[in-house]
């Protein structure tokens, strides 16, 4: 969920980052990001929005794209801008237009490197590993589900005893937010909510 209960539906996740740096194809229109686009259901209080780039199609009175560039949860913005053919999408819906997103994916892809760069690395015993449980996992996932959730819980559980000790110990030391926020590749309120929870270890 964005800000302002916008529905915000990304388009792209890694395990590395996740919900930090959820990447999409970003809106642009007149040069600027619109706002989200309402569904007319009828009566009700609930109104539902979205700001997914294929909602923005000029029908049923909504915006019309112009153009399309990569977005980061973290509010990056990619500085290529990637036009729409109108002219081949004609009237139909944005949805069920072959919209070519290769261009965003690639910026948002870049911009994860440097991210990634300048996060701390894993070391490689404890990467592979990471690897193989969620190799293992998946797996498990499809050929004993109840052991796969069994094992999710207990590795939840180790996750969550694991970083309250090591958040302690960061903030300790003494360690800025925003320090651990680089480190982590994550945003500075995410670092800043860890460091604190690490009160209640």
């Amino acid at each position: 969920m964005g800000e302002g209960g916008v529905l915000v539906e990304w388009d792209w996740w890694t395990v590395d980052f996740g919900d930090a740096h959820a990447g999409a194809a970003g809106v642009l229109v007149g040069g600027s990001e619109p706002g989200p686009v309402y569904f007319d259901v009828g009566s009700g209080s609930d109104v539902p929005s979205t700001a997914h780039w294929s909602a923005y199609d000029g029908r049923h009175r909504r915006p019309r794209a112009d153009a399309l560039r990569a977005v980061c949860a973290c509010g990056w913005r990619g500085a290529a801008e990637y036009p729409l053919d109108w002219a081949t999408i004609g009237d139909q819906p944005l949805y069920e237009a072959d919209v070519d997103l290769t261009g965003p994916l690639a910026d948002w892809t870049a911009h994860l490197s440097v991210v990634g760069e300048a996060a701390v690395p894993l070391p490689e015993p404890l990467a592979a590993l990471l690897v193989e449980m969620a190799g293992r996992l998946t797996v498990t996932a499809a050929d004993a589900p109840l052991a796969a959730l069994r094992a999710a819980g207990m590795l939840e559980r180790i996750a969550a005893r694991a970083s309250r000790t090591a958040a302690g110990a960061l903030r300790d030391d003494g360690t800025p937010a925003e320090a651990v926020a680089t480190g982590l590749g994550t945003t500075c309120s995410k670092a800043l909510f860890m460091l604190l929870t690490a009160r209640d270890r």
